[in-house]
């Protein structure tokens, strides 16, 4: 089956404890079959008048016992077996986040969050039914069915039990059959509950946008859309997840009135007992319930190897780049160098760089700039190592980027993005985040570099204080100082700042500046910005437009050529004048 061979892994590792719930299974379904037969014997000794009361008491005793020792025998496999089942499910949860952690945004694009989200919660909760349930189902359909039978030959009559019998092939091809259409109608319904959370999670997250333009009945009316598409595709799975028991009732019925209408005839014909006859039909009761495993089981296997199928297809798409065989080992990037770099994001059909270049020393400062879509956050996240760079057109070091371990250019690396991401956790432990064993000192150190120790401080629980969602307490302003102070806690070679000053005023951002000049000299520092106050200082400024350098120089330079960015200074500076 493709759900063993796609878990083989996770079996192969717990193969003890499903040896000893399948053996625990067996025993109880042996032990099982010994109730029936002691019945038809006390039967038949109350027909032939030779019961004693000494062999009901040891009858009734025994059963008491074997009722007591089933009991204990299936806490214990029970026990073990959804163990195994609740482990799966924390494995590959753990195993699907390891797994995006380390993807690209490409994949991302191609992935919606809905989407992953239903892998995480409904497929990984299929495969741990399947991994579970889905086991107990299938030892007991073949093991008890077996057992069944085997009694059913030994002690009664195998023509009976043959005759009995002649209807389960029936039920064998109509549960392949349903079997097969479940899988595609939950398939269908997997993936209408991912657009559900998809929805879901803009809603929530734009609640204040939809709220101030009065959009909630719209919103709330597309919603409704969703759930019902949903309910409808799980409602298609649940009808024919329905049809199962009613088919195995019909199969069970019509072996019913086999087994007792040519039991009765061949007890009318001395060739089985009275006592035989109810034995044999207690045991064909008894295969009531391995016929609705078979068909639970059908139904499980169904779920799970489609879940798994869904899982391993996102398991198995690989990173947009990766290391090479033998990365090239750089302890500290002196320089970074572009030149002519190129760059076209894999859904774009022009390139959003072309013809890059520029030169930055260790301990320089670059200042980009340009009008909003000109390629200033692109050309940061190519330091990120987010999409692959041609060759031979970024250097670190003198080496190609290409040829250093994405790994240890992240260790280099602190990153302030536009879109800040804030945890429902303390400010602390917001701060904290890129080092988790930071000293207080450190952090009180950040927080006084990113200008933010005022705020802080008139807050309820000071750096104890929890931000809530996003950090939904705070305002841009405190939201672009806390993401910059726990940038500056991981004191990195290279501070990226992707228009992370746009939200605090002149002053705030004049010191933020001067602290991150005197604390990190020595260090690099690439920083994006409309505000070109921001910038002024820098050691080398580009001017970007539709992806090209137009305009490069320091700032003094750059006044003198006369072109955009003399005239975006001056108009900052005089709306600047305004202001004040």
């Amino acid at each position: 089956m493709t759900f063993v061979h796609r878990l083989k892994w996770f079996f192969k590792d717990r193969w003890g404890s499903y040896a000893v719930a399948v053996s625990i299974m067996a025993l109880v379904s042996i032990l099982s079959t010994i109730p029936p037969n002691l019945i038809g014997r006390t039967v038949d000794q109350i027909r032939d008048e030779s019961l004693t009361g000494s062999s009901l008491s040891q009858t009734v005793l025994l059963l008491i016992g074997l009722a007591l020792l089933l009991y204990v025998l299936v806490y214990v496999w029970i026990t073990t077996l959804f163990g195994n089942s609740a482990l799966i499910e924390k494995v590959l949860r753990g195993k699907l986040l390891a797994h995006l952690t380390r993807m690209t945004p490409g994949f991302f694009q191609r992935n919606s969050t809905g989407q992953l989200m239903a892998l995480a919660t409904n497929d990984v909760l299929a495969i741990g039914q399947t991994a579970g349930y889905g086991v107990m189902t299938l030892v007991n359909t073949l093991v008890g069915a077996s057992v069944v039978i085997v009694m059913m030959v030994s002690f009664v009559s195998y023509k009976l039990m043959i005759a009995a019998l002649i209807p389960l092939p029936l039920l064998a091809v109509a549960i392949s059959k349903l079997g097969k259409r479940v899988r595609t109608r939950f398939l269908d319904a997997q993936a209408a509950f991912g657009k559900m959370n998809d929805h879901a999670l803009e809603s929530i997250s734009g609640i204040r946008v939809i709220r101030s333009y009065v959009q909630e009945k719209d919103d709330t009316s597309a919603f409704d859309e969703v759930t019902t598409e949903v309910m409808h595709k799980n409602k298609r799975v649940s009808i024919l997840n329905a049809l199962f028991q009613p088919i195995i009732s019909i199969i069970v019925g019509v072996s019913y009135s086999i087994g007792i209408g040519y039991g009765s005839y061949l007890v009318f014909r001395n060739e089985i007992s009275l006592g035989q006859l109810i034995s044999f039909n207690i045991y064909l009761g008894m295969l009531i319930w391995p016929m609705i495993s078979f068909g639970e089981f059908i139904n499980v296997l169904q779920r799970g190897s489609a879940s798994a199928d869904r899982l391993d297809e996102s398991l198995a798409q690989q990173p947009d780049l990766s290391d090479q065989d033998r990365p090239t080992d750089v302890e500290v990037p002196t320089r970074i160098e572009m030149k002519r770099l190129t760059f076209t994001y894999p859904t774009a059909s022009r390139p959003s760089l072309e013809n890059v270049s520029f030169r930055l020393e260790r301990g320089q400062t670059l200042g980009i700039v340009g009008k909003t879509g000109s390629g200033k956050s692109t050309l940061l996240k190519q330091l990120l190592r987010q999409y692959p760079v041609a060759s031979d057109m970024l250097f670190v070091a003198g080496v190609p980027v290409e040829r250093i371990a994405i790994e240890r250019m992240k260790r280099w690396i602190a990153y302030v993005p536009q879109e800040h991401l804030l945890l429902s956790k303390p400010i602390r432990d917001n701060i904290a985040l890129g080092k988790p064993d930071a000293s207080p000192e450190e952090i009180d150190r950040a927080v006084r570099m990113a200008s933010f120790a005022e705020d802080v401080a008139q807050m309820p629980e000071g750096l104890g204080t929890v931000v809530g969602e996003n950090g939904v307490m705070l305002s841009g302003g405190q939201k672009q100082r806390l993401s910059i102070a726990r940038a500056l806690l991981v004191d990195s070679e290279i501070l990226l700042l992707d228009d992370s000053l746009s939200a605090v005023d002149a002053r705030t951002e004049s010191r933020i500046l001067h602290n991150i000049r005197t604390e990190r000299a020595g260090r690099t520092t690439l920083i994006t910005t409309h505000r070109l106050s921001a910038v002024s200082h820098a050691d080398w400024i580009l001017v970007l437009d539709e992806g090209k350098v137009i305009e490069e120089g320091r700032h003094d330079e750059l006044m003198l050529f006369g072109g955009w960015y003399k005239e975006q200074w001056e108009r900052q500076q005089m709306e600047a004048s305004l202001e004040e």
